[in-house]
């Protein structure tokens, strides 16, 4: 399997973007493509071992910044190394592209060159954020922030593939979130997908409120992007402020290294970066992984052994030939 790395993409890249992909060539068995200039990637290949790893570089000068606009960088800088990376996934010589570079330029990319499964106008973000619950799921973290209600049902069927795929869940779970756990609870969003859920075959169990999150109730939950992101973000920061709390109160009645390991544990469990490394953009018409802006080369790693696991599971015909049966379902259930 080959794998293509935007080796320019990250806040700490190519140092220790390049030592992920290292680090994942030998533990994963894939062949890497770094894409960036060559002279830098190079260069950082030098202070590691990579005798019996398959890793090539192709170059390109052009990279994209935080904070440029996707549909700029586009036109500005068509040769950018996500770009590149993205292609060779576009033209069969890599099996899945995997970036911590900007998430607007990596979401552009997909869309671009590879396009969307039909129904989609958008990629999906999400999957498992929390350590307190594994093997729960939620969808959409911020790609999609004005929804329909057929867009839940169908980030519903994404989770379950998921779940299934990602996670080996056999029927997973999937819940709504909302204000109030009985039906009819919610805004008129949540309404008619509580509606649409009931009757997509899929394996729901009504509405879940926020407080249910970490106790992993369901293995999907589905709400739309712009709850999705303020949820993962506030979970990230109270994360951080509790381990501060932490240090502060229990700095003179544990020892500091013990202290420093709970911390460390807990900032683990609440940071998606720490916990999966990335994960895919789904709905995409190919495998396009996205990996936290700050991660660093463990996480980075775990982002490349996610696009493995995506492209051996086939996650793409599987989401295809779910969505054709559960909007059958729909159709069937309206009609």
């Amino acid at each position: 399997m080959k794998i293509a790395v935007d080796g320019m993409g990250g806040d700490f890249a190519p140092s220790e973007i390049v030592m992920g992909a290292v680090e994942a060539a030998r533990t994963y068995k894939v062949d890497i493509v770094l894409v960036g200039p060559r002279g830098l990637m190079e260069s950082e290949l030098s202070k590691h071992d990579c005798s019996g790893l398959n890793i090539e570089v192709v170059h390109t000068d052009q990279y994209l910044l935080e904070g440029e606009p996707p549909a700029f960088a586009l036109r500005r800088k068509p040769e950018a190394s996500v770009f590149i990376a993205t292609k060779l996934v576009k033209e069969g010589k890599a099996d899945a592209i995997v970036s911590a570079g900007p998430t607007g330029g990596v979401v552009a990319a997909a869309l671009y060159m590879l396009g969307t499964v039909s129904g989609f106008t958008r990629p999906v973000v999400g999957g498992a954020f929390l350590r307190f619950a594994p093997n729960t799921v939620m969808l959409d973290l911020g790609s999609n922030v004005d929804c329909k209600p057929q867009e839940l049902v169908d980030f519903a069927i994404v989770g379950t593939v998921y779940a299934k795929k990602m996670l080996g869940i056999e029927n997973p779970t999937i819940a709504l979130l909302s204000v109030g756990a009985e039906e009819g609870k919610g805004n008129a969003q949540a309404k008619e997908a509580y509606t649409l859920l009931k009757n997509s075959g899929l394996n729901f169990i009504g509405n879940v409120e926020g407080y249910d999150i970490p106790l992993g109730k369901a293995n999907v939950i589905v709400c739309d992007g712009f709850v999705g992101n303020i949820v993962v973000k506030f979970t990230e920061q109270l994360g951080k402020v509790i381990c501060n709390w932490l240090e502060q109160e229990l700095k003179d009645h544990l020892d500091r290294d013990k202290l420093a390991a709970i911390t460390s544990e807990l900032l683990k469990a609440t940071n998606v970066a720490d916990f999966a490394g990335g994960g895919p953009l789904w709905a995409v018409n190919g495998v396009a992984c996205v990996a936290h802006g700050r991660c660093k080369a463990p996480e980075f790693c775990k982002a490349i052994g996610q696009a493995k696991l995506a492209v051996e599971e086939d996650w793409v015909g599987t989401l295809k030939l779910e969505l054709d049966a559960a909007r059958g379902k729909l159709k069937i259930g309206q009609s």
